[in-house]
């Protein structure tokens, strides 16, 4: 407690530090138009894999973590030039002490894994150029793209992800949005243990219409695999009905992009082969505050298990506890089978009451294992409101509990989460 204090003590400091331009001798505003955003975000979160043991046949306890998430970004004109800023952020992960889990890196791995370690990192550390309606961004910062499937920061876990890139975005031509970026480095959640890479990003949107908009895109990602793919979207009024549909297809081919000649485990980047496919057919309505929703999402496996994690469909770099059930069972597909899944939703979102959503996912391999393609089933559970009398203060509590199938992960496995999330900025 006595350092989650110690967190909000500074936020004042801060902002009054940053609440005037700083000046040279020669009387150039180096920064001006300063702002900040900030977040405090503290979470409880229950991790329980039934029946688990480690190599020695040793029961691992259920993962119980207390981490708190504090961001702080400041964003500024700079130089005085027009279209010339910059942002500079911090993110800290604290548990407080509390270590009755595995983070990944604390090494309690009697405990199941909860994906937050203690951790403090520079989120934000960017130039931005803007003139007209391009954009010319270097350094350190948050990319999300689309639905985030392919591209994202995990923002759900407390030390999301950051990325280190160049990148020109333009919307110069009305209804189009075009970005190409080169990213060298991760930072944070999922990061590689090096954190440099040497990924080249392509988008492109057009909205030809309310109802329809199209994306192509294509995602080299060093010594893993080449994403391209189309996908079309769009938001439909129908009946008293606002409906949105995703009808999504993309293909893995080999990694044009490498970082080193040989990977950690010996590999010989040009031996690198990717043959996966993908697609997603989602439809969801808002009927006066009921949503109601269908998706089936296929990701494509490989008899051939010797080399399947270059065969098998798979979103290294999505933002993927998005997708495939909360309780993180088959993130960003599966190796060998490769993944289907089936889910629907019903929920009811009302502004006072909030929204209260349930999920329910059935899993399928694509390839089976010895006639067996049950990969389990599981029940998702949301309910998220602001907080009455405290402005910007929202909470929520989440539940996911996984009921293991035949092959794949065949143990239940149950998650809860309850949160606060509190963001505030100076104007």
């Amino acid at each position: 407690m006595r350092k989650l204090m110690l967190s909000l003590a500074a936020v004042p400091l801060m902002v009054g530090g940053f609440s005037v331009s700083a000046s040279a001798a020669d009387g150039i505003n180096i920064l001006d138009n300063v702002k900040l955003n900030a977040q405090i975000r503290p979470r409880y979160e229950y991790a329980d894999v039934k029946d688990n043991k480690d190599a020695a046949n040793k029961d691992i306890d259920a993962g119980q973590a207390f981490t708190a998430r504090t961001k702080l970004n400041v964003s500024a004109g700079l130089l005085g030039v027009e279209g010339l800023t910059t942002n500079i952020g911090i993110i800290s992960v604290n548990n407080f002490g509390w270590n009755d889990y595995n983070s990944g890196a604390n090494g309690q791995t009697q405990y199941d894994k909860i994906g937050d370690p203690q951790k403090a990192m520079i989120s934000n550390a960017d130039i931005n150029y803007k003139v007209g309606k391009t954009l010319f961004h270097a350094g350190r910062g948050q990319v999300n793209l689309d639905n985030q499937r392919f591209i994202g920061t995990v923002g759900w876990r407390q030390l999301e992800r950051s990325y280190d890139s160049v990148f020109v975005a333009d919307n110069s031509v009305k209804n189009l949005s075009l970005l190409a970026a080169w990213v060298y480095g991760l930072q944070g959640v999922n990061a590689n243990p090096t954190a440099d890479t040497n990924t080249v990003l392509l988008h492109a949107s057009y909205s030809v219409m309310p109802e329809l908009k199209v994306t192509a895109y294509d995602y080299m990602i060093a010594n893993f695999a080449d994403t391209y793919g189309i996908a079309l979207t769009g938001n439909v009024k129908a009946a008293g009905a606002k409906i949105s549909y995703r009808a999504e297809y993309a293909q893995q081919a080999d990694p044009t992009m490498t970082i080193h000649d040989t990977l950690s485990d010996g590999t010989k980047t040009d031996d690198i082969k990717a043959d996966a496919s993908y697609y997603n057919l989602d439809l969801s309505a808002n009927i006066s505050g009921f949503i109601v929703g269908a998706n089936y999402e296929f990701m494509s496996g490989d008899d051939d298990t010797t080399d399947a994690t270059r065969k098998s469909f798979k979103t290294p770099l999505g933002t993927n506890h998005k997708f495939n059930g909360w309780a993180d069972v088959y993130m960003g597909g599966r190796a060998g089978t490769g993944l289907i899944d089936m889910n629907a939703k019903l929920g009811y979102t009302a502004k006072g009451f909030g929204k209260a959503l349930l999920v329910y996912h059935q899993f399928t391999a694509d390839k089976a294992v010895n006639g067996k393609d049950d990969l389990g089933s599981e029940i998702d559970m949301l309910y998220a409101n602001k907080i009455p009398g405290v402005n910007n203060l929202k909470g929520l509590i989440k539940g996911a509990m996984f009921s293991g199938g035949d092959i794949g992960q065949t143990k239940d496995v149950t998650k809860f989460w309850v949160m606060l999330d509190y963001k505030f900025a100076t104007k």
